[in-house]
């Protein structure tokens, strides 16, 4: 049987066992999807990666649930190249990650990892009684219209109009079905929605994989942060 070395990593966190885990798979991006995702149940985190050599960047990254790849995901980036950098893995500065998202360029500065996510897609505005539905909020507590916003793994991004409704916020299932739906979900979209609050600059996602997890501002990742602004600013809440 094939060996792997792997290391498991905390995004977002100074210290163990903090921010948001994932293990990072070394030399491994040629393994089947049943190989990955089993390696994913059996740690019990939200996500892994499992890089390999790349013809187009420098490291191919591939990015596992615990029931599918998916093409990029923020915090596994971060992780990515914190374990290779600590591994002597990385020469220099900067780093380019071929994903399924397309090429990821990483900056290195001392104790700072910055990546350089895709371009934002906005595809369409969902119905907010839909919304509403998927997180059992009444519609009122919406802001303006949420949207469907991906910089390399989409979410319906939508405002609430004060942290109670962000805090109170639960997951229903059924009626996230139908909202992924008429959003025109493929199987392998997220789509859940991404719940951001004006109040204290603070989200929170709610997803599949992770049911109600509540996130301060500083562990949000970019591709989160990058995709609410934009229709924050189409809904006139906030000036870029």
């Amino acid at each position: 049987m094939a060996r792997n070395d792997f290391d498991w990593v905390d995004a977002f966190s100074a210290r163990a066992f903090g921010g948001n885990g994932c293990a990072v798979v070394h030399g491994a991006a040629h393994l089947p999807v049943d190989v990955c995702t089993a390696y994913v149940r059996e740690t019990s985190l939200v996500e892994c990666t499992f890089t390999g050599p790349s013809e187009v960047a420098d490291v191919k990254v591939r990015y596992f649930l615990a029931s599918r790849e998916i093409p990029f995901a923020g915090h596994p980036t971060i992780a990515t190249v914190a374990a290779m950098r600590g591994r002597g893995l990385i020469a220099g500065d900067s780093i380019t990650l071929e994903t399924g998202a397309g090429i990821v360029p990483v900056r290195l500065d001392g104790d700072l990892i910055e990546m350089t996510q895709v371009a934002p897609e906005f595809g369409p505005f969902a119905n907010p009684e839909l919304v509403a539905a998927a997180v059992n909020l009444p519609v009122e507590a919406i802001v303006g219209r949420p949207q469907k916003v991906s910089t390399g793994l989409p979410f319906c991004v939508t405002v609430l109009k004060d942290r109670a409704a962000l805090e109170a916020a639960e997951l229903n299932l059924e009626a996230l079905a139908a909202l992924e739906k008429s959003l025109g979900a493929d199987g392998i979209d997220m789509m859940e929605p991404f719940l951001v609050t004006l109040e204290g600059a603070t989200g929170r996602c709610c997803t599949k994989a992770v049911e109600d997890s509540l996130c301060e501002s500083r562990r949000l990742d970019r591709r989160h942060a990058e995709a609410c602004l934009f229709p924050l600013s189409n809904n006139e809440l906030v000036q870029l």
